[in-house]
């Protein structure tokens, strides 16, 4: 099972904008890979091209703080899971989501349409 985050530049934090993250943790069985997010630096649809390299890149969890609408819905459809991240790091995020301790993300913003 393949697990994303949305990483800050320092790549160790969780960001909080999951579609203008600079960078996604993929974590899978143990071994974590940082990748630059292609859509961090898109005119428009940000959320949308975010949540379909997740899906083109097998993920099967989403883990951050907040989450789009319209990226939520290509989630649904792709039945990926998504849980609300807590203020501790990516790594912490990644146990936190292990032991069951997260909570899903059930609340979704319309989208910052242009604004970052």
């Amino acid at each position: 099972m393949k697990v994303a985050i949305p990483l800050d530049e320092n790549k160790i934090d969780v960001c909080a904008a999951f579609a203008r993250a600079p960078f996604f943790l993929f974590w899978e069985d143990g071994k974590e890979t940082v990748v630059t997010n292609p859509a961090a630096e898109a005119q428009s649809g940000a959320g949308t091209q975010a949540a379909q390299f997740l899906v083109d890149n097998a993920v099967s969890v989403l883990v951050t703080p907040r989450c789009g609408q319209n990226a939520a819905d290509v989630f649904t459809a792709a039945d990926i899971k998504i849980y609300k991240s807590e203020k501790v790091s990516a790594a912490e995020n990644i146990s936190k989501w292990q032991e069951e301790k997260l909570e899903k993300l059930t609340h979704f913003h319309a989208g910052f349409h242009g604004h970052a």
